[in-house]
């Protein structure tokens, strides 16, 4: 009964109108003081223990170090050095804006962030190139959904907390379907502009090649820092992210100089601003999950699940289309947050890796960024090119099914997020 009135309750109030952060919280209030035994006083602990979960301080660190790069120019360069690589392909304008996704996206940690970075120029300068707007549209819409997948990712962090999943296995095992999707993402461009005979840019010569790398060098640097760090055993993730913040400052400021020491202030507060808001959706959305243990519902699930005998392939197809629908409504911290306590029980009692189940996720997440009624990038490729909402859900349908494809092969390859971890222990 409790369970029945919680979820219905958070649907009541979410379609109302409320931030899905405020429905989380209210929900879980009403249920705690209406039916369940647990106090006011549990609340608020449970309220204060969120802010001592000691991997969720990597969040506002990785915001902060994204922050840097974005507004640092660093996606300009990395541009410009996946143009001089690519550029010369038919086609090889929407190539180099994937493959400066997926630079960019091994920086910033956020989809939104890595559509506006190198969207915002590479859209434009598709369209004077001779390239259709929805084409181009499309192209950024779905390769910027690469800044979760590619480490180091913020919604990885979110699941490794709320799983207690290592997020360094989680940052590694992000990177070969990472990339994987970027080629798919790259070939499809190919043919497609093959058919479309869309142009080409002059080859670059080999010094220009290099002096765009060494450009960009910098930028690139931060992901092998990260990574390198953590599985040599320098640091933590958490650790991971502060120094990615502190080397983002460094390059901006003193090595790019793309930033005064007057803007400096201006990135504090716009990262302050989105983790004030982000920490408040874990927070609410961790009291619901709280909810949803102190009254057993994912031992429910996981021993009904069990009981009928679904096999885990089975399980994966519930999981896909479960994650897939939520998020057509909601964004993937909450999602996360909310789900993985449910379908991370069930999963490890069948089997199935925590780090191939958070891949899964992610992948689903990444999707939802691309569907509506409320796909961010959806929303944020909107007001970059000045197109509707509906024209750039059309624009964007083929590359998500290119993602709906992926989806597959990675849910049922496990080798493909698991390589670079077993590889690394």
């Amino acid at each position: 009964m409790n369970t029945i009135v919680l979820f219905a309750l958070l649907f009541i109030f979410m379609f109302a109108g409320l931030p899905v952060a405020v429905s989380l919280g209210l929900s879980s209030l009403i249920v705690i003081l209406g039916f369940a035994q647990d106090s006011l006083a549990s609340l608020s602990l449970k309220m204060y223990e969120t802010s001592e979960i000691y991997t969720l301080l990597a969040i506002p660190f990785f915001i902060l170090g994204g922050m840097f790069m974005t507004t640092g120019g660093v996606a300009r360069r990395m541009i410009r050095f996946a143009n001089a690589v690519v550029g010369h392909l038919r086609g090889g304008l929407a190539m180099a804006s994937v493959m400066a996704c997926m630079l960019f996206a091994a920086v910033s940690g956020s989809s939104p962030a890595t559509v506006v970075a190198v969207g915002s120029i590479v859209i434009a300068g598709m369209v004077r190139a001779g390239y259709p707007k929805p084409f181009a549209a499309g192209v950024i819409c779905n390769a910027g959904t690469l800044g979760i997948l590619i480490p180091p990712s913020i919604v990885m962090v979110v699941y490794g907390a709320a799983t207690e999943t290592s997020v360094g296995d989680l940052f590694m095992a992000g990177v070969v379907p990472g990339i994987m999707l970027g080629l798919i993402l790259m070939v499809a461009i190919y043919f497609r502009a093959h058919k479309l005979k869309l142009p080409r840019q002059p080859r670059a010569s080999f010094g220009e090649v290099m002096t765009a790398g060494r450009e960009s060098l910098w930028g690139m640097l931060l992901i092998a820092i990260i990574l390198g760090g953590i599985y040599g055993g320098v640091f933590t993730p958490t650790e991971a992210a502060a120094v990615a913040a502190v080397y983002a400052f460094f390059i901006a400021v003193f090595v790019y100089r793309d930033i005064k020491w007057s803007g400096v202030p201006h990135v504090l507060i716009e990262s302050a601003k989105i983790t004030v808001m982000l920490m408040f959706i874990v927070a609410n959305a961790l009291l619901f999950a709280h909810v949803l243990t102190t009254e057993r519902i994912p031992q429910m699930i996981a021993e009904t699940i069990i009981g009928i005998g679904m096999a885990p392939w089975q399980f994966l197809i519930v999981v896909n289309i479960l994650l897939l629908v939520a998020g057509m409504f909601m964004e993937p911290t909450g999602i996360i947050l909310i789900l993985a306590p449910i379908l991370f029980p069930i999963a490890s009692r069948m089997g199935i890796d925590p780090v191939h189940l958070g891949i899964i996720m992610v992948v689903n997440l990444e999707i939802g960024m691309v569907t509506p009624p409320v796909g961010l990038n959806l929303f944020v490729t909107s007001g970059i090119t000045g197109m509707s909402v509906g024209e750039v859900v059309k624009a964007a349908i083929p590359w998500t099914l290119l993602l709906l494809g992926f989806l597959v092969i990675v849910t049922y390859v496990p080798w493909i997020s698991l390589a670079l971890p077993n590889l690394f222990k």
